[in-house]
């Protein structure tokens, strides 16, 4: 038996509950089975959690957490064996499939991958899917040519979570980092993190004043979307 935070949405209305259950309450399709040891706090699972944003796309009840690492109890599938450590993010996880905040998951092999041998699965979930995703962005600035003496990149909503690793990574690639944050108490944090310039998120919120204004960054990371985003496109 293990616990798990179980979503309910049903005709007493919506709730969530710390549940037991057994492995034979699991979903049936996926091939491995992994003893959860760390889920990270997503704002996708937040959304979840609080039933807002139209995060699960499942029936209830649900078991949220859009990312997990664990040891593999048992496999059905060649590419992993009882014991192998591995991450598992993506593929619909916490949001159309059963997710990390369970003691037990069973998960499709295809999402899951070994996790790295210069990380410990705690590490692995402290970088987590936002982080993960930061990596991602930084990587493709790079694929499109971006390099440190192309100039200044710009990270929006930089103390979220994907920010907030976005001007972390940026800064120790060595890269000369703006952060746009509303958060007037945020300067200290993001200048402690790796950010050379902070502005405030109004001077992006405006949205564009033309169609093509002058060059600012050589880069962006942005997160925020909308009328920011249509600003720093500009």
């Amino acid at each position: 038996m293990f616990h798990a935070l179980v979503l309910h949405d049903d005709e007493q209305g919506f709730r969530t509950s710390i549940e037991t259950m057994n492995v034979e309450d699991l979903p049936s399709d996926g091939d491995v089975l992994v003893e959860v040891r760390y889920s990270s706090l997503n704002y996708k699972d937040a959304l979840a959690i609080t039933n807002r944003g139209k995060i699960v796309r499942a029936s209830f009840p649900f078991v949220p957490g859009i990312d997990l690492v664990g040891r593999v109890i048992e496999s059905d599938s060649d590419r992993f064996n009882s014991g192998d450590i591995v991450v598992g993010t993506g593929g619909g996880l916490g949001e159309s499939y059963w997710g990390g905040y369970a003691g037990m998951q069973r998960i499709p092999s295809d999402w899951l991958v070994p996790l790295p041998g210069l990380l410990s699965d705690r590490e692995a979930m402290i970088i987590g899917t936002a982080g993960f995703t930061a990596g991602l962005a930084l990587l493709t600035l790079e694929k499109h040519g971006i390099r440190t003496e192309s100039g200044k990149v710009l990270v929006t909503g930089a103390t979220g979570g994907v920010g907030s690793f976005a001007v972390l990574l940026l800064s120790k690639a060595g890269y000369r980092v703006t952060a746009s944050s509303g958060k007037p108490d945020a300067l200290e944090y993001l200048r402690s993190i790796g950010a050379e310039e902070v502005i405030h998120r109004d001077v992006l919120s405006r949205g564009a004043a033309k169609p093509m204004d002058s060059a600012r960054w050589a880069g962006a990371i942005d997160s925020v979307g909308g009328s920011t985003l249509e600003t720093v496109i500009s």
